[in-house]
């Protein structure tokens, strides 16, 4: 599980996260990376899970999936980032995806940097 500290909760931060940020697109994945100075410290990490996707019970399966999935990735990122996962479709597994996803939004944001 995620700590309070590395959940992303205001929607103005999903918002400028979602907008600005760097992305990176799968099949049903899309990760928004965002980081800069005037951010809090550790990284954040929010969810967007639409109805589309399936009823609360599924929603909420991929949603606890996901927050053990990227805790074991938040020590590649900046301490003042945040990151926002929306899900497009359920999948049975995520992890491959989400590896992958990573590493294309940290390659992404060294060569912007």
């Amino acid at each position: 599980m995620l700590s309070a500290a590395n959940r992303l909760r205001a929607s103005k931060d999903f918002a400028r996260t979602t907008k600005i940020g760097h992305r990176a697109t799968s099949h049903s994945l899309v990760l928004y990376s965002h980081s800069g100075e005037n951010l809090p410290a550790g990284p954040q990490v929010g969810l967007i899970i639409n109805k589309s996707v399936g009823g609360s019970v599924a929603r909420h399966r991929i949603a606890r999936q996901l927050r053990h999935l990227i805790k074991d990735h938040l020590a590649q990122f900046p301490t003042q980032s945040q990151l926002v996962i929306r899900v497009l479709r359920e999948q049975p597994d995520f992890s491959t995806e989400l590896t992958e996803l990573v590493s294309k939004v940290l390659a992404k944001q060294s060569v912007r940097a």
